[in-house]
């Protein structure tokens, strides 16, 4: 017997033998993308098709970077708190109370030479949403806490530099439209003394009493001296920016930090703003434009002179399409076609325009016509809001949600779920989780079944499928699909949701009646032939949700 596995969409797809296979079939909704066990025979999904068994509910599709491990030692104080009900876990998935922290910063940072401070720009920022942080504070009013106590404060800073308190920044966080707080760090820096060529930042939060709520790492940034003038080639991968990347862009007049602006969407609007900046995607387009008047897509490095667009992560908000050119001395180079860097002055002609450039003029974003250079016809003349620094940016999101329980310890590290792998079938369904800082104090839940749960590494663990009876009886005459989401939760009852979801396929027919078997030789293979035929009647998919 063997298997073959491959590799899909982020997610490991196996391809079972005919031993190793047994489930069951059904009909679903809402399946944008339907990979089959055979790649050479998959198809989109419509409605009759089978459905697939993994797929995940948000956008997230790759995880954030490792943080600490999971001390063991928390685990004996957690073995002796009370598991969750089902009937607790289903009220939690009909409110979804979550604590959300999403951590926005740039890829690469300078570093600061003697006495002077470069900061960090964009600053990193802080978003905290979720009704659970609003029911977190209500139950510890109700507990007798004052305001002081119930205040949320938060402090960021380098990691693993060994520095003192006053060596980070405290953060002070305002109410946005939305239920969201925010706050950024505008005095973060890296001195020559650290020598280490990445760093992450940690969030440290904490209650107003002394409680620590947990640490929130960011993903590596990269450390540079200054940004490159020379001209950038695929071997400097990590300094360029690819299509389909995140960017933030910035514009400081006259080299003052006093005057940098960022730009921003705000109420479905383009602004520069000062105080809070936008990350944006930006992607390659072919230069042909459709009948419909759409643009195409592409892949691969950013370079001067080409088309592309900037598009909102947050609202979808975009910028029509724009030919990004080199900016030197404030002016626009029309004949550079090298790969755009990190930190490089650029200016976006707006396509099919007359000279007129992407600008700036206080807080509100217009457009500039350029005048032609008469020293050299392959440059044209910007004023000083036309030039933009461009960087590239990152983002990790966290989520857990406190609301079932009251916690003293802090909820981090925070696992992280990247990959599913279903194994086996039938009644003995085993689904192996690949990820970041599992521990042996965390289960895995179907909905609101808990299922039998292995800590194998902290990159690792394995469950037993729950059958499909304990969300309805008699599943193979049922004709829909059943979908739950995959979460896992902590013995102290700290809930941790993901972004997949597990989908019961139910059969499309009754299964027959059994027959009586046909008398055999002692040597047949019916054994294998009814596994066969089984799992010819079986099929395996799997999916992903956009």
């Amino acid at each position: 017997m063997s298997s073959m596995q491959e590799r899909v969409a982020g997610l490991v797809v196996p391809e079972f033998s005919a031993l190793s296979m047994e489930h069951r079939r059904g009909d679903g909704e809402n399946v944008p993308v339907a990979v089959p066990a055979s790649l050479d025979s998959a198809k989109s999904y419509v409605p009759g098709d089978t459905l697939t068994h993994l797929g995940t509910l948000r956008g997230r599709t790759e995880a954030p970077p490792p943080l600490p491990e999971w001390d063991s030692k928390l685990d004996q104080s957690l073995v002796q708190q009370s598991g969750l009900s089902r009937e607790s876990v289903r009220q939690y998935l009909h409110l979804r109370p979550d604590q959300s922290v999403l951590i926005l910063h740039a890829k690469v940072a300078q570093k600061s030479y003697g006495n002077e401070k470069r900061f960090f720009c964009p600053p990193p920022c802080v978003y905290l949403s979720g009704l659970g942080w609003k029911l977190r504070q209500d139950r510890l009013k109700a507990s007798g806490l004052g305001d002081s106590c119930c205040q949320l404060l938060g402090y960021m800073g380098l990691d693993n530099t060994g520095s003192a308190q006053v060596d980070t920044f405290k953060l002070t966080f305002e109410d946005q439209p939305g239920g969201k707080k925010f706050a950024c760090a505008k005095a973060l820096y890296i001195s020559d003394a650290d020598k280490r060529k990445h760093f992450r930042l940690v969030l440290k939060l904490f209650l107003g009493n002394g409680q620590e709520i947990g640490s929130f790492y960011s993903r590596l940034i990269k450390v540079i001296s200054k940004p490159s003038q020379k001209k950038q080639s695929m071997k400097n991968a990590d300094l360029c920016i690819s299509s389909g990347s995140k960017v933030s862009l910035f514009n400081r007049l006259r080299s003052q930090t006093v005057s940098t602006r960022y730009l921003a969407v705000e109420g479905g609007a383009f602004v520069a703003s000062a105080r809070q900046w936008t990350a944006f995607t930006v992607t390659l387009v072919d230069e042909q434009q459709s009948e419909q008047g759409e643009y195409s897509l592409r892949e691969g490095y950013i370079c001067y002179g080409c088309v592309l667009q900037l598009v909102c992560t947050v609202t979808g908000v975009a910028l029509p399409p724009m030919v990004i050119r080199k900016v030197n001395k404030q002016q626009a180079i029309l004949d550079v076609d090298e790969p755009v860097s990190q930190l490089h002055k650029c200016a976006f002609h707006l396509k099919g325009s007359n000279k007129m450039y992407l600008c700036l003029s206080n807080d509100k974003i217009i457009q500039f016509q350029a005048d032609p250079c008469q020293k050299d016809p392959s440059r044209e003349l910007l004023n000083d809001g036309s030039c933009w620094t461009i960087i590239g940016t990152e983002t990790v999101d966290y989520t857990f949600s406190q609301s079932l329980v009251c916690l003293q310890t802090s909820v981090t590290p925070i696992p992280v779920v990247s990959g599913l792998e279903l194994n086996g079938g039938g009644h003995v369904a085993m689904l192996e989780i690949h990820g970041e800082n599992f521990g042996p104090h965390l289960k895995v839940w179907f909905g609101d079944v808990e299922a039998e749960t292995m800590f194998r590494t902290p990159k690792s663990m394995l469950c037993v499928v729950p059958d499909v009876s304990v969300f309805s009886g008699e599943w193979r005459w049922l004709r829909r699909a059943i979908t739950v989401p995959l979460s896992l939760v902590r013995l102290d009852g700290l809930i941790y949701s993901s972004t997949f979801s597990f989908t019961y396929t139910p059969e499309h027919t009754p299964t027959p009646q059994p027959k009586a078997a046909p008398v055999c030789p002692a040597d047949s293979d019916s054994l294998l032939d009814s596994i066969h035929q089984e799992f010819t009647r079986t099929n395996f998919h799997f999916f992903m949700q956009s």
